[in-house]
């Protein structure tokens, strides 16, 4: 008799799935540039914000592009020598790899923000996740919970049902 595996279903229990399930690569900006050097970088990756991070990858916080336009052009400094570390926000939210998909989501619609920085507990940054990857997953997790059985129905070989499922 052949054995079935079977696989626990992504959307059938989506606030159990953390952070790293959905975690998106980060493109940050090392904190000892400059603040031209920063925006044309942003610039280049068409993004209006970015994290920011030291040497060793600790995330320091984010800068956006409308922040420094206007603390360092409105105030007339010179953007090829003013450092981006001074222009750096920190109480911007974030969340750690290991946090559940439904927390991360709460904190985005509580900051009103549509994507925040993915961290590991030391605070080194990972990845970012944002409010439409989450969409996307849960209408994929809806999707698979209608293909997939329920846990009662499962079959282990050809013709035993599963009587009892935990």
């Amino acid at each position: 008799m052949e054995q079935i595996k079977t696989r626990p279903s992504v959307g059938a229990n989506f606030e159990a799935r953390t952070v790293r399930d959905i975690i998106e690569p980060a493109k940050s900006i090392f904190n000892k540039v400059s603040v031209k050097v920063a925006l044309e970088e942003m610039h280049a990756r068409a993004t209006d914000s970015s994290p920011v991070i030291d040497h060793r990858g600790e995330l320091l916080g984010t800068v956006s592009t409308n922040q420094m336009n206007r603390k360092v052009g409105g105030f007339g400094h010179d953007p090829t020598t003013e450092p981006v570390e001074a222009q750096i926000e920190k109480d911007n939210p974030y969340c750690f790899e290991d946090q559940a998909v439904a927390e991360a989501e709460q904190m985005m619609l509580n900051a009103k923000v549509g994507e925040i920085p993915v961290v590991t507990r030391e605070n080194l940054l990972v990845g970012t996740i944002n409010i439409a990857a989450i969409a996307q997953e849960k209408k994929r997790g809806k999707r698979l919970e209608r293909l997939n059985p329920a846990p009662e129905s499962l079959t282990i070989g050809y013709s035993m049902p599963l009587l009892y499922h935990q």
